[in-house]
C-alpha cells in the first residue's frame, strides 16, 4: 500500500515519470503535466509492481507485463532453464488501485489462469460531495445495494457505523468487479454481500471459491500547515477455487504486517535508482 501522505515536488514527479518512459514501455504514459495530481498518481503507482519484483530479486530486465483481452495483468518471468512445470507456476497477478490518498499493488503467484483473478478494492470512508449528510450520501448509494443490503445497514447505530457499513459492501464489490475484470460502468446491485453473515452473490447465484480480505487504514496526511486525517476500508478479492468463499478481517496490526506492506513517498523515491537494475 503506498501512502500518498504529502504533496510532491517537480522533482519527484520527473523522477517517476522518466522511469517509466525508460524502464517500463508497456505502460502509456499520461499527458506530461506535473502540475496534476491524477498524473503523479498513475505514475507513482505504476512503479509498485516493479518495486514488488525488487523485493523478490528478481531484475527488471527478467520479466515482462502481460495482459488478457479483458484487461488483466500479469508478469512473466525469463524461463533461463526453469523447469515447464516451475515456470507455469511462476505467473505473478496483480491489480494496482487508487483512492484519493491511498494507493496498492495486490499480486499473486501461481498458473496464470488463476492469479489474474484478483482485484482490490481501496474507499475512503468520507461523503461526497462535502457537506453532504450521512443519511442523504447512504440514501444516494441505494441505486448500487440490493434491498437486503440497504435493510442491514445500522441506521439506528449511528452515522459512523452505518457509512462504514457502506463502504465496506461498495469496497467488496468493487474489488470483486476488478478481479473478474469487469470494465466501468458495472451494475453494482449484481451484486449482493451479506456482511454479518460472510455470504456472497452475484445475479442470484452463490459466489464460490473466492477470498475476500478486508483491513482498515488510518493515514495522516499533510494538507499545507495542517495532517488530516484519513480513514480507509481496503479490500483484496481472489479467487482459490475452494467450495465455499471466505472473508478475512485483518483488524490485529501484527497479522495485517505478515503480508500487506505500507511505503510513503519518500521511501519510494530513496528506492527509484535501484529499481531499474
Amino acid at each position: 500500500m503506498l501512502s500518498l501522505n504529502r504533496e510532491y515536488s517537480l522533482e519527484e514527479y520527473e523522477a517517476c515519470y522518466n522511469f517509466l518512459r525508460e524502464f517500463v514501455p508497456h505502460v502509456t504514459l499520461p499527458t506530461h503535466n506535473p502540475e496534476d495530481a491524477n498524473s503523479f498518481r498513475f505514475c507513482i503507482t505504476q512503479l509498485l509492481p516493479v518495486l514488488m519484483m525488487r523485493h523478490r530479486r528478481i531484475p527488471r530486465s527478467k520479466w515482462r507485463d502481460c495482459i488478457s483481452p479483458n484487461g488483466k495483468h500479469w508478469i512473466e518471468q525469463m524461463p533461463d532453464g526453469m523447469p515447464p512445470e516451475k515456470f507455469l507456476h511462476s505467473m505473478i497477478g496483480y491489480h494496482i488501485e487508487c483512492g484519493p490518498s491511498l494507493c496498492g499493488i495486490a499480486m499473486t503467484q501461481g498458473f496464470q489462469k488463476r492469479v489474474i483473478n484478483i482485484g482490490l478494492g481501496i474507499k475512503q470512508i468520507a461523503v461526497h460531495p462535502r457537506g453532504i449528510t450521512v443519511p442523504d450520501f447512504i440514501e444516494s448509494m441505494r441505486h448500487k445495494l440490493t434491498s437486503t443490503e440497504f435493510g442491514l445497514i445500522p441506521l439506528d447505530q449511528g452515522d459512523e457505523v452505518a457509512l462504514r457499513r457502506v463502504f465496506i459492501l461498495l469496497c467488496l464489490k468493487e474489488a470483486y468487479i476488478h478481479a473478474i475484470g469487469q470494465p466501468p460502468g458495472f451494475d453494482y446491485s449484481r451484486l449482493e454481500f451479506n456482511v454479518p453473515a460472510e455470504k456472497a452473490w452475484g445475479d442470484g447465484h452463490p459466489l464460490q471459491g473466492w477470498e475476500f480480505r478486508l483491513w482498515n487504514a488510518n493515514l495522516g496526511v499533510a494538507r499545507e500547515d495542517r495532517i488530516v486525517e484519513e480513514l480507509y476500508i481496503c479490500v483484496c478479492a481472489f479467487f482459490r477455487g475452494t467450495k465455499e468463499s471466505c472473508f478475512i478481517w485483518n483488524d490485529e496490526k501484527r497479522k495485517l504486517d505478515s503480508w500487506v506492506q505500507f511505503v510513503d513517498i519518500d521511501q519510494m523515491m530513496k528506492v527509484i535508482p535501484k529499481l531499474a537494475a
